[in-house]
């Protein structure tokens, strides 16, 4: 009943564009565990009006079928700042629709008001014990898109076999209830509450839990710029500094208010580097701030940059900024800890793509590090755990730039990391240090940990299973490569077909997944290289790192080596000229 898209889809039918409208309506969009992320557009393989209704009601099913005081308990649903003009969608309107849909079943839903950061979704349901959480957004990805976010009962993202439960659920739920179009019913609804003012209040006194200098903070000289990329996160932003008794960043003005259209940036992912923080760069230089806080739309991501003596400017990697913030939370922890036995009981979490560089943290200072599948969705479930356990989950991160600084919120959160990296900069500034020599400092202390990471483009499915065949069939039938050029490989882990060459009965212990291509190789020079498909995007993506332990402080030796590796691994395993495979381009 969206007269845009019907318009659109009408137009096709009388032109007869077959062809477009089997892109339309081919296929339905797959529910995963990371939810929904496609264009917004017509037809049933893209985010409307229409599919929104579809996938709630599937969903909503899956949750009567799962909680019986889903009636009394309820769902939390926000959204971000996206909209697409032609097709009549947006964040916003998909949000009325999802909650319209709960509340004419008699579910109570806790609809924000106003646009939020993803990580209010997570701190929600955990906050006031719902259900379950929606959160309407599309993070970092190009503005024609949006996305469909769920949490579970725990606070964490949903993994399987719930994804499969939901997307049976909204097969059977395609017909649009009788008052599913009409979201202004929602208003007067007693079913309706407004979450916003009372997050804003709890979740900032939340993260004053991971405040430890409060002093340094008030007195610090040290100057921030704060870029939301036309998203979500300048208000919390500020708001989280204030928490912190810090001086609010100076905002980048023409990225610090929402916009769908984002038109300062070609794509709107920090992760992307220096382009995306060209005009934070010149403010910076303008009011003489030294660091950079970037976030992504959402603000669940956050990337920092430093200025550095030579007067360039220094992005840190995802892995670098979780080498730094680790460092931080577990010394914060140390240093405000009456007891030395807890240590037993703390943990610290990574992704299996990510450094090793918490486990040599762990290794040396006492406490356990473990490592997860790829996602917070993994690491969310798994901190709920172990927190159930009684044990302490002090930090987790993954490389592409997510960090969970607090356990109030068992997602990654790119407001609290960036008041948690202001006051760690702060305080290392009454050291006469900058976050690039405390990197070092930290290498120095636990060995050094240099990463390299990219990914070539493959649209063709076909391409990207055979380059994983040829991987597990490299000398005959059934043999991995032993070398990759010069480098000896001393280990494999698949975990597309559950095969570690380093476990007793050569089964691996993390979780498998036949959909999606996965394989780590371990290189008797202590590398480590990682190659994944992509669950978002036509990328076959690779992370590789080199460890050395403490007191080998030849960097650029190192470097020089990781870079040979990464070479090999590109020719000999990827083959991007035979392929035809498309490099990412800065």
């Amino acid at each position: 009943q969206n007269p845009k898209t019907y318009a659109i889809v009408k137009q096709l039918l009388e032109e007869g564009n077959a062809g477009e409208l089997q892109k339309y309506f081919g296929s339905r969009m797959e529910f995963g565990t990371a939810g929904l992320r496609a264009a917004m557009g017509a037809g049933i393989s893209h985010m409307n009006d229409l599919t929104i209704i579809q996938t709630t009601q599937g969903f909503c099913r899956y949750l009567e079928k799962n909680f019986s005081d889903l009636k009394k308990r309820g769902v939390v649903i926000g959204f971000d700042a996206r909209a697409h003009l032609s097709s009549g969608g947006s964040s916003k309107r998909f949000a009325r629709l999802a909650a319209n849909t709960f509340i004419s079943q008699g579910v109570p839903v806790y609809l924000f008001s106003d646009i939020i950061p993803t990580p209010f979704v997570p701190y929600t349901v955990t906050h006031l014990k719902l259900c379950a959480g929606i959160m309407v957004t599309a993070s970092h990805n190009p503005k024609q898109d949006n996305g469909y976010k769920v949490y579970w009962e725990n606070g964490a993202q949903i993994i399987s076999p719930h994804d499969k439960g939901i997307s049976q659920a909204i097969e059977e739920n395609q017909e649009p209830w009788p008052q599913a179009w009409d979201d202004k019913l929602i208003d007067s609804s007693p079913l309706l509450h407004d979450p916003y003012a009372m997050v804003n209040k709890e979740y900032f006194k939340d993260i004053q839990k991971q405040c430890f200098y409060r002093n340094i903070n008030k007195e610090t000289n040290l100057k921030f710029v704060h870029t939301s990329v036309h998203g979500v996160g300048h208000k919390f932003v500020q708001l989280a500094f204030k928490a912190f008794d810090l001086t609010p960043p100076f905002a980048v003005p023409e990225q610090k208010d929402p916009d769908p259209d984002f038109p300062t940036v070609k794509y709107p992912n920090p992760e992307e580097g220096k382009g995306v923080l060209t005009l934070s760069f010149a403010l910076a230089e303008k009011d003489g701030a030294r660091i950079i806080l970037a976030n992504d739309p959402d603000a669940d991501r956050l990337a920092v940059a430093e200025k550095q003596e030579s007067g360039e400017w220094k992005v840190f990697s995802g892995n670098e900024l979780g080498a730094l913030l680790g460092w931080w939370i577990f010394t914060c922890w140390k240093n405000n800890s009456r007891d030395t036995r807890a240590i037993k009981d703390v943990y610290m979490l990574s992704s299996t793509v990510s450094s090793k560089i918490l486990r040599a943290i762990a290794l040396k200072e006492g406490f356990h590090f473990e490592e997860t599948l790829t996602g917070f969705k993994w690491m969310g479930n798994r901190a709920k755990q172990l927190m159930d356990q009684g044990k302490a989950v002090l930090f987790a991160f993954e490389e592409a730039i997510g960090y969970m600084c607090c356990p109030a919120v068992l997602d990654k959160d790119g407001v609290s990391a960036a008041v948690i990296t202001a006051e760690m900069a702060s305080f290392l500034a009454t050291r006469n240090l900058s976050l690039s020599q405390q990197l070092k400092a930290v290498y120095d202390e636990y060995g050094f940990h240099i990463t390299k990471a990219s990914y070539f483009i493959c649209h063709d499915p076909k391409v990207i299973q055979q380059l994983f065949d040829n991987l597990r069939n490299f000398d005959g039938k059934n043999t991995y490569p032993k070398s990759c050029g010069r480098f000896k490989v001393s280990g494999i882990r698949d975990l597309t077909t559950g095969y570690d060459s380093s476990q007793p009965d050569q089964k691996a212990i993390l979780p498998t997944s036949k959909s999606s291509q996965m394989i780590t190789f371990t290189f008797a020079n202590g590398g480590v290289a990682t190659m994944r498909t992509s669950g978002t995007e036509p990328k076959i993506k690779y992370y590789s790192e080199l460890c050395a332990p403490p007191g080998n402080s030849d960097v650029e030796q190192l470097k020089k080596e990781l870079d040979e590796l990464v070479n090999a691994l590109e020719k000999h395993f990827f083959q991007p000229e035979k392929n035809k495979l498309q490099r990412k381009t800065e």
